[in-house]
């Protein structure tokens, strides 16, 4: 594996475990089980029957939890804990075998990929959630598993392609979560009128 596609496999299975960190990690390892895909021996663990088991068993819970709305919301807020360490981590041993310090420049990287694009489907998911009916949240859930498809289908097809628009996608991203920081700065920093 060349050092683009080094890059672009650390850089997208960090993007996309802040979406579908449970889809990324069964489809990765069932892909290097099946030979689609070759993972560094790092992440040889990934396509161990186990590990390919019981990610598919989490996926499937996770595509059901982000279709509810309001729970979709609880469930990200719990996946904070999980999906940013896990996106860390696979961003690290996606290096395979190099200097320990590329590794933890990936891993701070790819904690940070993985953070912010956690943080922007969590706060788009709370401005959805406020609409009362359940499409919207259906169609919203529907286009994250898309775009994580799509995207680990361009890591491998064409990864320069693919980390184009990865820093496209995260300059969007730092621009909506920017907007909803300001937002929630407006709502929460409102203080109460004095009582006369």
């Amino acid at each position: 594996m060349d050092m683009l596609q080094t890059i672009a496999l650390s850089a997208g299975l960090a993007w996309a475990s802040g979406l579908r960190m449970y889809l990324v990690v069964f489809l990765a390892g069932a892909l290097s089980y099946l030979g689609y895909l070759h993972l560094p021996e790092t992440l040889s663990v990934l396509q161990n029957p186990l590990v390919i088991g019981v990610a598919g068993i989490m996926a499937f819970a996770e595509l059901i939890a982000d279709k509810i709305p309001a729970f979709d919301s609880l469930w990200d807020s719990f996946q904070t804990f999980i999906r940013i360490p896990a996106g860390a981590l696979l961003a690290a041993f996606a290096m395979g075998e190099v200097d320990p310090a590329w590794s933890v420049a990936a891993g701070l990287i790819g904690g940070t990929i993985t953070a912010g694009t956690h943080f922007a489907k969590a706060g788009s998911r709370l401005a959805i959630n406020t609409s009362p009916e359940p499409f919207s949240n259906w169609l919203a859930s529907f286009s994250e598993e898309g775009m994580v498809l799509g995207g680990l289908w361009a890591m491998l097809a064409s990864p320069a392609v693919f980390l184009g628009l990865l820093a496209a996608f995260l300059i969007v991203t730092g621009y909506l979560i920017y907007r909803v920081a300001g937002l929630l700065r407006r709502l929460f920093g409102r203080k109460a009128a004095p009582v006369i």
